[in-house]
């Protein structure tokens, strides 16, 4: 009998490519979301904590991958409240309608950005670019959206700790569609181009990592999603210096290719993202990386990502 997932976030833009992957992996998925569906079966917050557990219960839930949140676009669309509700609130209802439960685990979508501090935000440090994976901190995160899911992720750490449930937290860097809401130069298909070198994954690999958490975690432990990065830590010096030569050595082509597309490459990277730790523990890498960007862009094929620059959340369409 297939075990029954719960996926919250499912008419969202992680959500609708997440559920179709675990249906495909013999899973039997329970939407749940505050906008209407293909994959939505329960509508309504994951903050109604009694609609959480009336809805583990009546479908008989047996894992659950928490993948719906409030995200920094939304800050001049809710109040700081909001964002509590759904973001750590939420997270705590389902964490412990999980519990209540006897699960096995619990699959946690975080984000990158509840790293980026105001100096990390400001530029590279003494050290060159910021080399960010699991253990980099202090964390203070400069938005109601890092702080929210900052304390979602000690939610599940505590709930864990007490409880002995697994549970993978996955900071994930970019995989939004949509055109950046702060950065107009290079912008588009470019931004999202250049930001595989770095910050950034597609969405359907953000959807496997999910897919081998909810398969693999054991424990507790805390996982920073990105495509895999072409440079070292030895890079970070010249990164922040000169990217366009530390490309150029990794990639001789690239400046050639970006050139037939009027793109431009960084002047300077200054913060790489290392998804090391998910390829050791839970045997997931990225399937698409910048080479898979060049080489798309040397054989005139399609680009492998999204972009839609008219991608609007469906949270918008109803209330959280």
């Amino acid at each position: 009998m297939a075990t029954k997932v719960l996926l919250t976030g499912s008419s969202g833009w992680l959500g609708r490519h997440l559920a179709p992957l675990l249906q495909s992996r013999g899973y039997d998925v329970v939407g749940l979301d505050v906008a209407p569906g293909a994959h939505t079966r329960v509508l309504g917050s994951v903050a109604d904590r009694d609609l959480v557990f009336q809805t583990v219960s009546h479908y008989g839930i047996e894992a659950i991958v928490h993948a719906g949140a409030l995200h920094k676009p939304d800050i001049v669309r809710f109040p700081r409240q909001t964002f509590i509700d759904v973001n750590t609130s939420g997270t705590l209802n389902l964490l412990e309608a999980a519990v209540e439960a006897g699960h096995p685990r619990f699959v946690f979508t975080s984000t990158t950005s509840l790293m980026v501090r105001a100096d990390v935000r400001a530029g590279a440090g003494e050290a060159g670019a910021w080399w960010m994976d699991e253990a980099f901190g202090p964390l203070e995160p400069r938005n109601i959206y890092g702080v929210t899911k900052l304390a979602a992720e000690n939610l599940c750490r505590l709930v864990s700790r007490e409880s002995g449930m697994a549970v993978a937290i996955l900071r994930t860097g970019r995989f939004f569609p949509e055109d950046d809401d702060t950065h107009a130069v290079p912008s588009g298909l470019n931004l999202k181009a250049n930001e595989f070198l770095n910050r950034r994954l597609t969405v359907g690999d953000a959807a496997l990592a999910h897919l081998a958490a909810l398969e693999r975690i054991e424990g507790c432990e805390t996982f920073v999603l990105s495509a895999p990065p072409p440079f070292s830590r030895e890079d970070a010096v010249p990164l922040a210096d000169d990217a366009r030569a530390v490309i150029a050595r990794r990639f001789p082509e690239a400046a050639e290719l970006y050139d037939r597309q009027g793109w431009v490459l960084p002047d300077r990277i200054e913060r790489v993202y290392d998804p090391a730790k998910a390829e050791r523990l839970l045997g997931w890498r990225a399937q698409t990386d910048f080479a898979a960007i060049l080489a798309a862009l040397r054989d005139g094929s399609e680009l492998p990502f999204a972009h839609d620059p008219d991608w609007l959340s469906p949270v918008l369409s109803a209330s959280p």
